[in-house]
């Protein structure tokens, strides 16, 4: 009885450390939120309409009930043991137009020369 009630403890003591990984056990890959490239933060312009932005983007993730001018969009990536990535970005509107957007993406340098040269 004694053996039976030790190696139940040492079995639940393995498991609940975190470090400790059984070997050929799959651990999931957690992907949540939208998806957004770099060629999507390509085609936002000033000026575009909630549903132009919304066509190239997608519905955000997150909904301001205080802040109806601001849409976030979040997207994270686990990879357990290996790789735990987030990417941020937030519209804000003005008139419901877009304004300008801020997060881990900024617009390449083509799309910037493009810009200054009036092309866009």
């Amino acid at each position: 009885m004694f053996r039976v009630l030790f190696t139940l403890l040492m079995l639940s003591t393995l498991t609940a450390c975190e470090t400790f990984r059984f070997p050929g056990v799959h651990r999931i890959t957690i992907q949540q939120g939208n998806v957004i490239t770099q060629q999507m933060i390509d085609k936002l312009r000033p000026g575009m309409t909630r549903s132009q932005v919304r066509f190239v983007l997608g519905n955000a993730v997150v909904d301001h009930p205080l802040e109806q001018d601001r849409w976030d969009y979040i997207y994270t990536v686990d990879v357990p043991g290996k790789l735990s990535l987030k990417r941020v970005l937030s519209l804000y509107f003005i008139d419901d137009r877009l304004s300008y957007f801020e997060g881990n993406f900024v617009p390449t340098e083509e799309f910037q020369a493009l810009q200054a040269s009036g092309k866009s």
